[in-house]
C-alpha cells in the first residue's frame, strides 16, 4: 500500500473534522413565515369537552409572598393574541394571561359572591347560598361535597389542591366578596389541627393573591356545640376561627348553631339540614352577614373619604 504524504494526511483529517462538526451543530431552521405560537388564552364554552381539553391548565403553580401557592398558576408569555373576556358569553372559559389558568366568565362579576365549600354549600338551596342571595349576591360556587381544607373526595382535591390544579374554576374578574365554608369532612376523616391550619392558610393566601380587592369571610363547621356532643366538628370550627383571626378575616362560627337555634330536629341526616332547617340557618347567616356589613350594598360601596383622603 502506498504511503500518504504528511500534507495529504492533514487535508484528510480536516475534511473528516468538518463532517463531524457539521453533523452535531447544524444551524436551526427558521420558523415558517406566518406561523404563530400556540395561544394560551382560550375562549370557549364551558360545556364543550373539546374546549375543556384545549384550555387545560398547567399542573404546577408558582409561589406568592409568604410561601402560599399562586391561585391561578404561573404567569405566561405576554406575546399572546389578545382576547377580551368582556365579549365572551357567560359560561365561557378564559385563560387568564396573568396566571396561566382557566377561569369561568360569569354574567355579573360586580355582584357575585364566590362561595367555596362542601356539601353544606353545594346544593342550590343550601343555607349559605340562600343567605348570600338574600343580601343581594349572585353566587358562584366552587367546591364539592366530600371535600374540605384537607379532605378530598376521590375525584376532586381538597380546597387548596383543587384550586391550584384547576379541579374547579374561579370566576374571572373582581368579585366583591369571597366566602369560605367547611371543615366538616376534615373533622370526619381525622385531619389534624396542623394539616387543617396549613391547608387553610394555603387557600387564603391563594385567594388573597387572586382577588386582592375582595372582602372575605369564613364560615365555620356546623355542629351541636362542644357541650352538646359537637365533638371534633366543634373543635374544627374553633380552630378555623384562629386561622381567620390570624389573617384578619371575619369569621362566622357555626359550631353550636344546631343547639343554639334548636335545629337538631331539622336534620335530614346526622350533619345536613332538611328544607326547613336550611331556611332557618339561612336567616341566621343573613343577619350575621349584614351585621358584618358584607351585604352587596356595603361590600360594593366606595370607601368613605374626606377631602380625597381615605378614612380609617
Amino acid at each position: 500500500m502506498r504511503k500518504l504524504s504528511p500534507l495529504t494526511c492533514v487535508v484528510a483529517l480536516g475534511v473528516a473534522s468538518g463532517v463531524f462538526l457539521g453533523g452535531c451543530g447544524q444551524p436551526s431552521v427558521p420558523p415558517v413565515a406566518g406561523a404563530s405560537a400556540p395561544s394560551t388564552i382560550v375562549p370557549s364554552p364551558a360545556s364543550s369537552p373539546a374546549a375543556s381539553t384545549a384550555a387545560k391548565a398547567p399542573a404546577a403553580a408558582g409561589p406568592v409572598a409568604g410561601g402560599g401557592p399562586v391561585a391561578a398558576g404561573k404567569p405566561v408569555s405576554k406575546n399572546l393574541a389578545p382576547v377580551d373576556p368582556r365579549k365572551l358569553t357567560a359560561g365561557s372559559i378564559y385563560r387568564n394571561p396573568l396566571y396561566g389558568r382557566d377561569e369561568v366568565v360569569v354574567p355579573d362579576i360586580a355582584s357575585t359572591a364566590v362561595l367555596i365549600g362542601d356539601s353544606q354549600s353545594e346544593p342550590k338551596d343550601s343555607w349559605p347560598r340562600q343567605a348570600l342571595e338574600a343580601v343581594g349576591y349572585h353566587v358562584q360556587f366552587c367546591g364539592l361535597g366530600g371535600t374540605g381544607f384537607v379532605a378530598a373526595n376521590g375525584t376532586t382535591g381538597n380546597y387548596p389542591d383543587a384550586l391550584q390544579r384547576g379541579d374547579w374554576k374561579l370566576p374571572y374578574g373582581a368579585p366583591p366578596l369571597v366566602v369560605v365554608e367547611g371543615g366538616g369532612n376534615d373533622a370526619a376523616r381525622g385531619a389534624t389541627d396542623t394539616q387543617i391550619t396549613a391547608n387553610a392558610q394555603r387557600l387564603l393566601a391563594s385567594l388573597k393573591q387572586r382577588y386582592p380587592d375582595a372582602k372575605m369571610v369564613m364560615i365555620g363547621t356546623l355542629a351541636r356545640g362542644a357541650a352538646h356532643g359537637g365533638g371534633r366538628r366543634s373543635e374544627v370550627d374553633a380552630l378555623l376561627s384562629t386561622v381567620a383571626e390570624k389573617n384578619a378575616i371575619p369569621f362566622i362560627s357555626v359550631g353550636d348553631w344546631l343547639v343554639r337555634y334548636n335545629l337538631t330536629g331539622q336534620l335530614a341526616d346526622t350533619v345536613h339540614m332538611n328544607a326547613t332547617g336550611k331556611k332557618a340557618l339561612a336567616g341566621v347567616l343573613e343577619t350575621r352577614i349584614r351585621d358584618l356589613e358584607l351585604d352587596i350594598t356595603s361590600a360594593t360601596s366606595p370607601a368613605p373619604r374626606l377631602n380625597g383622603q381615605l378614612l380609617p
